[in-house]
């Protein structure tokens, strides 16, 4: 894997996240170099689910109110149901995808997180993967879904579930190297 030193990763998430669909991608990144900073509605912490289990509180670097998606290099999106459905109901939440992918910012999501995409009025020709129960959500919305591990549609890199992990990371990784390759030509 490439040096990611240099790449500043927004991580949008708030209470209900899928514990290691933030903590393992996040790892992952720093690990080859790359900056994370893990922004929520709230200041503090949030707390994450392991499935149908309560997880670890994770802190919270940064206020979505406060940041702005130019800021950063990249966005991340984990999963769990009760983050993606109080993420999709945000303004704020939504305006920051919105202008990530405006800006044609890499952007990684798994599990149920493509719901703020949609609601975000963002999907519509894209080709798209994620949690199997909102498959239709996304196909509504204009996406053409894949059950597969990981799904690249230009700037975007989608996934699963949790056992798509090690592929997701993979694949995100290696958007942000082309996207870091792009910026040194």
């Amino acid at each position: 894997m490439s040096d990611l030193k240099g790449i500043r990763v927004a991580i949008l998430a708030t209470d209900g996240v899928e514990q290691d669909e933030l903590i393992e991608p996040k790892k992952f990144l720093e690990q080859l170099g790359a900056e994370t900073t893990v922004i929520a509605p709230k200041n503090g912490e949030i707390e994450s689910m392991r499935h149908h289990e309560r997880g670890d509180m994770i802190p919270v670097d940064r206020a979505l109110g406060t940041a702005q998606a130019r800021e950063y290099d990249a966005i991340l999106l984990p999963g769990g149901a009760m983050n993606a459905d109080t993420l999709r109901m945000s303004e704020e939440a939504r305006r920051f995808v919105r202008e990530a992918d405006r800006d044609g910012k890499p952007m990684a999501t798994i599990c149920h997180a493509p719901w703020l995409l949609v609601s975000a009025g963002l999907v519509k020709g894209r080709t798209m993967t994620s949690y199997r129960t909102i498959q239709d959500d996304l196909r509504n919305a204009g996406a053409s879904w894949r059950d597969e591990e990981v799904v690249r549609d230009n700037n975007w890199v989608t996934s699963r579930q949790p056992s798509d992990l090690p592929a997701f990371n993979r694949a995100f990784a290696e958007l942000l190297t082309n996207a870091l390759q792009r910026r040194a030509a």
